[in-house]
């Protein structure tokens, strides 16, 4: 998997190139399908909330899928690894290390939605916040037509 690093490190801009970097690495990260799928990113004033919902909220394949990965990552931040972003977004996503340093200040819980399922991230310190909102803002950038913003 050092591959996805090497690749994300080496890619400056933002084009078609990124976005194909981005979709490849997320497959191998994220089970569901991308296509089949909505990236939601709400920020909030003690952190944000990130949202993975299902286009068709019928569709209990990928409903399942974003609902073990979520659950998985959410527990794997609890414990300051924040690997798989890294994996698909690049080692030097904004706001990762310092989300990793002092991970225990920051409040990490999966949430069921009925069509998918949420991670919401809160802290009482204003840097860990700025950490959350700016790599909020990464991954509505580097997930273009398959995030929003909210």
């Amino acid at each position: 998997f050092m591959s996805g690093y090497a690749l994300a490190s080496h890619h400056s801009s933002f084009g078609m190139d990124h976005q194909a970097m981005i979709e490849a690495n997320g497959a191998e990260v994220m089970p569901f399908d991308q296509n089949k799928t909505t990236h939601i990113f709400r920020k909030t004033d003690p952190g944000g909330v990130e949202s993975v919902i299902a286009n068709d909220g019928h569709d209990q394949q990928q409903i399942g899928l974003i609902r073990s990965h979520l659950q998985e990552e959410a527990t794997k931040f609890t414990q300051g690894n924040y690997q798989d972003p890294a994996r698909i977004h690049g080692m030097n996503m904004p706001g990762l290390k310092e989300l990793e340093v002092v991970y225990t200040r920051v409040h990490v819980v999966y949430a069921d939605l009925v069509d998918g399922g949420d991670i919401t991230y809160t802290s009482t310190d204003p840097v860990l916040v700025e950490a959350i909102h700016t790599r909020f803002d990464r991954q509505l950038q580097d997930h273009g037509a398959h995030a929003a913003g909210g």
